[in-house]
């Protein structure tokens, strides 16, 4: 009898301890397909509201934040599986992502195999990407509107963290076809002023009374609703698209390798 009370009044603590364990060492489910899985349809229900069902960030959060993009393979909690545990089963209060302690801890683990799935940053790529890098700052003058590093001019997005262009087939597609798929918050706004004059440029902000815009020299400009004759935002690239006809298939790859490259290095940072 003394023993059974003991065992029954040490049990609560055996179990901490397991549920300890559970959080903080190694994912018992890393690279198990099954497992991602049953994370992607975790994903689906509790993520996906906010980070995109692709994982790519969605709606924003608090005020002025957005859902961080998990394709790109960089996390701010840290490089390892624990750490994106702890994230998801805590959450970020300040940054509006609530706790999903409430899950448990196996599914926990299954939402982070499926995260790792989602990056796609080291895929096998064809090109040469010294060949693409002069592509990128001499023929197809890119540099034009994409900076990597301190080289170039930041008025697209940035290409060594854009996780919706983080396959090479994406990469491919997104510079011969840049209308298909538009990176949140490069859309075009057209204002047509009461002079006659039509200025475009990228939206840095809009709303139903103004806007702020860059143009393509990189000046700013803001306008006020009742002051034009009209302001739309179009779902519209701002990049040529033409590239398909001006690069050859051979240089398409080169440049793809060459971006793939730079989000490669960008991470390791």
């Amino acid at each position: 009898m003394k023993l059974t009370r003991h065992l029954q009044s040490a049990l609560p603590l055996i179990l901490l301890a397991g549920a300890m364990h559970a959080q903080t060492g190694p994912n018992p489910f890393a690279g198990s397909p099954p497992a991602a899985e049953a994370g992607r349809k975790l994903f689906g229900i509790s993520c996906a509201p906010c980070h995109g069902r692709s994982g790519e960030g969605g709606r924003s959060q608090a005020e002025g934040t957005r859902p961080p993009d998990l394709t790109r393979g960089v996390f701010q909690a840290g490089k390892r599986d624990e750490d994106l545990y702890g994230v998801i089963s805590k959450g970020i209060p300040a940054g509006g992502m609530p706790s999903f302690e409430q899950l448990g801890s196996a599914d926990i683990w299954r939402l982070v195999t499926f995260i790792r799935t989602l990056s796609r940053s080291n895929a096998a790529v064809s090109g040469d990407a010294a060949a693409g890098e002069t592509l990128f700052w001499g023929k197809g003058n890119c540099g034009q509107c994409h900076a990597i590093g301190s080289r170039g001019t930041s008025l697209g997005p940035d290409l060594a963290h854009a996780g919706r262009r983080s396959t090479p087939e994406r990469v491919k597609h997104a510079i011969v076809a840049p209308e298909d798929e538009i990176t949140p918050g490069y859309e075009m706004v057209t204002v047509v002023l009461r002079n006659g004059k039509t200025v475009t440029g990228l939206a840095r902000y809009f709303d139903d009374f103004s806007t702020r815009i860059i143009d393509a020299s990189g000046d700013e400009h803001t306008y006020l609703r009742d002051e034009v004759v009209s302001m739309r935002r179009e779902l519209r690239s701002t990049m040529p698209g033409n590239y398909g006809k001006i690069f050859s298939d051979a240089d398409l790859d080169n440049l793809v390798a060459y971006i793939m490259k730079v989000r490669r290095e960008a991470m390791m940072q």
